[in-house]
C-alpha cells in the first residue's frame, strides 16, 4: 500500500462524518481519498489555525454547515462580520465549481437556519446579556484587567453581597456596593471580609468607573440570557446555527472573549453528563481565541483548562479558531483532538518559531509540514482527527470543500428582519431594571438620631442586634434590612469562573 493509499484508509469511517474535501499529494488533488471526521468525535474539541487569509472562515462555515445538517446545533462568533451568510443559499461562479469538481464535491447552493445575537444589542442582533452575579467574578476580572491580588478581593466582595441578599444585575449594582464598602458606614464591614483592604477596593471601585465609561454598561443587565437557547434545532430537523454578531464591539477584545467564554461555563454548568454520544449536542467555535489568553491569570487558565476537559462529557465540543497553535495554553491544547492547520507565514525569526512549534504538534508524517505549511493555498490545509476508536489519522494536506451557503454576509436590511421575526426577539429585546443592590443602597433611610443615641449610651440595654446591623453594621439604614430580610444568610453556589449556577 502506498502512502497515499495508507492515508486514505485511514480516514475510511464507517458510520457517520463531515466531509472536509480531498487528499493532496505531490501536489496533484485525488478526489476518491476523501478527509473526513467522525461526528461522534466532534466533542473531542478542536483547532483551526492559519495566517490572515487563509480560508479559516470558510473551514468554519463548511464545518458548520455539515453539522447544521446532520441535527446538531452551532455557536458562531462573528468577530469580522461575514459569516451571516450561513443563513442563505451560496452562489455559483466558475471558482466555486471548479473546486466542487477537484474534491468530487456535489454542491448544492443551500442556507442553513440561523438565530443571530449581538452582546449587550449593540449591533445587529438578538441581545444577549448577563447578570454580574451570574458573569461571576474571575470572569469580570478579566475583562477589568485587574491582578491577582486584586481578582481575589473582588470574589470577597461577590462573596459579601451574595451572603447580604445584595443582588448584582448590573455594573451600577456592583459599583454600589463597592463605593458602600469604602464609605465611612462601610468601612466596618470591610475590616470583616479577610483579606480586602480600603486601597485594593478602591482600585477596584476606579476600574468599574472607567469600565462603565467606555459604554460597557450596556453588556450586563436582565433578562439575563439563557444559554439553552443555543442548542435548539429548527423544524426540519436541523441543528440551529447561533451567530454572535461582533463586529460593533471589535474594539473591546476582551469583553467578547470572556463572554464566550462564560456562555460556555454556564452551559457547562446545567447540561447533565451524556458520556460519547452518537453525536454532539453543540459545537461552539472560539473566534480570536487568543484574545482570551492574552495577559489570563493563572485562575483564569485553570479553569478554562478544566472547562474543556470535562465539557465533553456533556456533548459539547469547542474550535479554537486563532492564527497559530502557540496562541493556546499546552494544557488547552492537549485537549484538541481535531486539528485543521492552514498555511503559516515564516517572514520573520518569531514566524520561524512559530512554523517549528506548530510542526512538533503533529504525528509523524512522511510529509516535510515545515514546508508544506508555508506553500499551501486559500482553503487547503494540513488535517488529522480522532479516529472512531479515538485514534489519531494519518496527517492528510486537504484541498477543502466550498461551502454551500453565501461566502460573505447578507445585508443590514435582512440581518435585521431575520432578527426582529426571531420567536426569542421579544423575550430579550427590551432591558429590565429590576431593585437590586443600587436601589437598596440609595433608598435607604438613615437612622433617627433618637435610636442612634440609645445606641450610643452606655446605660442602654443591650438589645439582640437588628437585622440592619447584621447586614451592615451600625451604619446601614433600616430600609435595606427590609428588603433583605428574607435573603441573609443565602450565599448564591459558584464553581469554576465564579459564575452562579442556576436551575432551568
Amino acid at each position: 500500500m502506498s502512502d497515499s493509499e495508507s492515508i486514505a484508509a485511514g480516514y475510511a469511517f464507517t458510520g457517520p462524518a463531515l466531509d472536509l474535501g480531498a487528499l493532496l499529494w505531490d501536489g496533484a488533488c485525488l478526489p476518491d481519498a476523501q478527509i473526513r471526521i467522525p461526528l461522534p468525535m466532534l466533542n473531542r474539541h478542536g483547532l483551526v489555525a492559519g495566517a490572515t487569509g487563509t480560508g479559516k472562515t470558510k473551514t468554519l462555515q463548511l464545518i458548520a454547515e455539515q453539522l447544521s445538517a446532520q441535527g446538531v446545533p452551532v455557536f458562531l462568533a462573528d468577530v469580522k462580520g461575514d459569516v451571516s451568510g450561513i443563513s442563505a443559499p451560496g452562489v455559483t461562479n466558475d471558482k466555486v465549481a471548479g473546486r466542487a469538481a477537484e474534491v468530487k464535491q456535489e454542491w448544492t447552493a443551500t442556507g442553513f437556519p440561523a438565530e443571530f445575537y449581538a452582546l449587550g444589542g449593540i449591533g445587529h442582533g438578538i441581545p444577549v446579556r448577563a447578570t454580574i452575579t451570574g458573569f461571576g467574578p474571575v470572569l469580570l476580572s478579566k475583562v477589568l484587567q485587574l491582578n491577582q491580588t486584586q481578582e481575589q478581593s473582588l470574589g470577597l466582595i461577590f462573596h459579601y453581597a451574595d451572603t447580604k441578599g445584595l443582588e448584582l444585575i448590573d455594573l451600577k449594582d456592583l459599583r454600589a456596593v463597592v463605593t458602600f464598602l469604602t464609605s465611612d458606614e462601610g468601612k466596618p464591614e470591610l475590616k470583616n471580609i479577610g483579606g480586602l483592604s480600603t486601597a485594593t477596593a478602591g482600585v477596584i471601585l476606579r476600574s468599574l468607573t472607567a469600565f462603565e465609561a467606555q459604554g460597557m454598561a450596556d453588556f450586563f443587565g436582565e433578562p439575563d440570557f439563557d444559554t439553552s437557547e443555543l442548542l435548539r434545532t429548527a423544524s426540519d430537523g436541523r441543528g440551529m446555527v447561533s451567530v454572535l454578531e461582533l463586529p460593533a464591539v471589535q474594539d473591546k477584545p476582551q469583553l467578547f472573549s470572556t463572554f464566550l467564554m462564560w456562555m460556555l461555563a454556564d452551559l457547562f454548568h446545567d447540561l447533565p453528563e451524556v458520556g460519547d454520544a452518537d453525536k454532539p449536542k453543540l459545537v461552539f467555535f472560539f473566534d480570536e481565541a487568543h484574545l482570551l489568553f492574552n495577559d489570563a491569570s493563572k485562575a483564569f487558565l485553570d479553569s478554562i483548562t478544566q472547562t474543556v476537559r470535562l465539557i465533553r462529557s456533556k456533548g459539547v465540543g469547542v474550535f479554537f479558531v486563532t492564527q497559530t497553535p502557540k496562541d493556546v495554553p499546552g494544557d488547552v491544547l492537549a485537549q484538541l483532538g481535531n486539528r485543521v492547520q492552514h498555511a503559516l507565514r515564516a517572514f520573520t525569526p518569531d514566524d520561524q518559531k512559530a512554523l517549528k512549534a506548530t510542526v512538533k504538534t503533529f504525528p509523524n508524517s512522511s510529509y516535510d509540514l515545515e514546508e508544506i505549511l508555508t506553500g499551501l493555498g486559500t482553503g487547503e490545509a494540513v488535517v488529522t482527527v480522532l479516529s472512531e476508536n479515538g485514534a489519531p489519522t494519518p496527517v492528510a494536506v486537504t484541498r477543502l470543500r466550498a461551502p454551500e451557503s453565501l461566502m460573505g454576509p447578507i445585508d443590514a436590511t435582512t440581518l435585521d428582519a431575520a432578527v426582529k421575526s426571531s420567536s426569542l426577539y421579544g423575550r430579550y429585546a427590551q432591558a429590565v431594571d429590576r431593585e437590586s443592590a443600587y436601589e437598596k443602597l440609595t433608598t435607604a433611610e438613615p437612622a433617627k438620631p433618637e435610636e442612634a443615641a440609645a445606641k450610643a449610651s452606655p446605660k442602654a440595654p443591650k438589645e439582640d442586634e437588628s437585622m440592619v446591623q447584621q447586614v451592615v453594621g451600625s451604619g446601614m439604614f433600616k430600609s435595606l434590612a427590609r428588603s433583605v430580610g428574607t435573603q441573609i444568610g443565602r450565599e448564591i453556589t459558584r464553581s469554576l469562573f465564579g459564575t452562579a449556577r442556576r436551575k432551568r
